[in-house]
């Protein structure tokens, strides 16, 4: 890793002069774009990941690891950090272009109380609340989304159905925001996607198709919905598996002791091999399974 002296004007970056990279007291390589530091942390076995820190009250080159708290995935090497860093910029400056106003507001909402708004433009507004949140259309603006992705209520939570709002209404959202929304409806509306796209999703392009397909080949397979490392069965995982994963009332259960070396959950959950993991009917270390009788 690279990690050039933070006083260097080499460091700031041509077309983006608020983004400064640097060297920590601990030796991280860092950055700051506005009020928000990046640090590239060790993760061990050659892996690095990305945390960030806000309003650092000190010279860079004494920042440490301890200054830095939010956690934003993984680093393949010192070119991700700053790929990371610079989208991050640019981000920030089609957010301030965007000129998106905060206003108080105590609105309903599916999630509770509004306690905050961010008004993206007269008709389509963010609401924050005590335990989530998400957009809020008018009649009018809600009748422009699309009608398999349209919720009759105009509301819009965070996780997923944001993108919705972000495909309909792109030139409200940053570039950044924009690639995010488009994997978000890969990942999670894929037959909308590919209705309204005319493209068809390729194996990998979308996790929930992905999904649908290991589950279509793994109907008949015992499939881990639970797992536990056993407390009777040294060097074993003791787990709960179902026909095709399925759960809720009434699925058949069934416990299988799997060497702890080989229980790596795949993508999709673990395949339970028959002939290799046996079932199990001794003692459990799943406390909701003690007393149960052995199956």
């Amino acid at each position: 890793m690279t990690c050039a002296p933070a006083n260097s004007n080499a460091n700031f970056i041509s077309g983006f002069p608020e983004v400064e990279f640097g060297c920590s007291a601990d030796g991280l390589l860092v950055a700051l774009v506005g009020e928000t530091a990046f640090a590239m942390a060790d993760a061990g076995d050659g892996k690095h990941y990305l945390v960030t820190g806000w309003r650092i009250r000190k010279p860079m080159a004494e920042w440490t690891r301890a200054d830095f708290y939010g956690h934003c995935g993984e680093l393949a090497d010192e070119a991700a950090f700053r790929a990371r860093v610079l989208e991050n910029a640019e981000h920030s400056q089609e957010k301030r272009a965007l000129a998106r106003r905060e206003i108080p507001s105590k609105a309903n909402t599916p999630w509770g109380p509004s306690q905050g708004a961010t008004v993206y433009a007269e008709g389509v507004v963010f609401h924050s609340t005590a335990s989530h949140g998400g957009f809020h259309l008018s009649p009018e603006r809600n009748g422009k989304v699309q009608p398999q992705l349209r919720a009759a209520d105009g509301f819009y939570e965070e996780d997923e159905c944001w993108a919705i709002v972000a495909i309909t209404f792109p030139h409200l959202f940053t570039g950044f925001e924009r690639r995010s929304a488009e994997r978000t409806m890969k990942d999670s509306f894929p037959d909308a996607w590919e209705a309204i796209t005319g493209n068809v999703l390729q194996p990998g392009e979308s996790w929930k198709k992905d999904e649908r397909v290991f589950l279509a080949e793994h109907a008949d397979h015992w499939i881990v919905v639970s797992a536990i490392t056993s407390d009777h069965e040294k060097g074993f995982v003791e787990v709960i598996a179902t026909p095709g994963g399925k759960r809720g009332p009434g699925t058949e259960e069934r416990r299988f002791l799997v060497p702890a070396d080989e229980y790596e959950i795949g993508r999709f959950g673990f395949v339970v091999d028959e002939s290799r993991h046996r079932v199990y009917g001794g003692p459990s270390s799943f406390v909701g399974w003690q007393g149960r009788r052995a199956s």
